[in-house]
């Protein structure tokens, strides 16, 4: 009698897990069909601007001749983005290393997440407006620069970068922590030989996540950045971007210009993916060491 019990519970349990599974199989296929969509209809409509002088040239500004490419776009993104990471990437990091091993549950730490959550959730033309009015209108530091676009982006990444990396601290084993103040290192020693390097596959991720974020921003480069078509090195000075170039290219009625809006959405596309790889062989050779 209990055999047969048992043995009708088990054929129950694996029905059950069946059906979850086939769910979650549906849900993953669902969740996939979009994303797949949008990548073939931006392949298929951006891979015929894409030519030698595509990324060797800059945007000409001619709305009946050759409107040229997208160099200025992509070196200016470069820029921007390598700046704003610069900047977010290592703060976020030292709020994350705070609140996990410094902070804990007290009430300053509380605050922190609770500003962090509400800065995650705002939206992105708020802080190019923040950035503009503070340093353009009233700073007295100029006008449109590209490190002010830096800045701004960088405030759009710095929460995704301090959750994410809060989130992978606090997988780091307590074990880890305890032996090493158990012969007798001190606690910031402890974070930078024990608890970063085996975080490290996870702050990179989320680093990169953050970075994306970031690359893909138009709206506060529009109160920050401007847009120029010449390439541009000086971060002081107006600086194109391919979110700009997309944004301006997509406008207009020339179709040229329109294929060109989705060649640069093509190559941003592309930018993100050799971000990520290079991020996950970085993971994978910390890892190994």
């Amino acid at each position: 009698m209990t055999s047969a019990v048992i043995q009708m519970t088990s054929a129950k349990r694996k029905r059950r897990d069946h059906a979850m599974r086939g769910v979650l199989l549906v849900g993953t296929i669902m969740a996939l069909i979009p994303l797949f969509l949008v990548l073939f209809y931006v392949i298929k409509r951006g891979l015929g601007a894409w030519s030698g002088s595509f990324f060797t040239t800059d945007p000409t500004g001619a709305f009946l001749g050759d409107p040229g490419g997208v160099k200025s776009a992509l070196l200016g993104t470069l820029e921007l983005v390598g700046l704003a990471a610069l900047i977010a990437i290592p703060i976020g990091v030292g709020v994350a290393v705070y609140l996990v091993e410094y902070g804990k549950q007290s009430w300053f730490a509380r605050a922190v997440r609770y500003f962090v959550d509400v800065l995650t959730g705002v939206p992105s033309i708020v802080f190019g407006l923040f950035v503009y009015i503070a340093l353009i209108l009233g700073g007295g530091f100029g006008g449109f620069a590209g490190w002010k676009g830096s800045i701004a982006l960088a405030l759009l990444g710095l929460p995704v970068v301090t959750r994410a990396s809060e989130v992978v601290l606090n997988t780091v084993p307590d074990s880890l922590r305890e032996a090493g103040l158990a012969l007798g290192s001190p606690r910031w020693r402890i974070i930078f030989r024990i608890v970063l390097p085996t975080a490290l596959p996870g702050l990179i991720t989320g680093s990169l996540l953050a970075i994306a974020r970031m690359a893909g921003e138009t709206a506060p480069l529009l109160f920050t950045a401007f847009a120029i078509n010449a390439t541009n090195f000086d971060l002081g000075k107006p600086m194109n971007s391919l979110p700009l170039q997309i944004w301006n290219d997509v406008r207009q009625a020339q179709d040229r210009l329109v294929e060109r809006a989705w060649g640069s959405a093509l190559a941003l596309i592309c930018l993100i993916l050799l971000f990520t790889i290079a991020a996950r062989i970085a993971s994978r050779r910390s890892a190994m060491r």
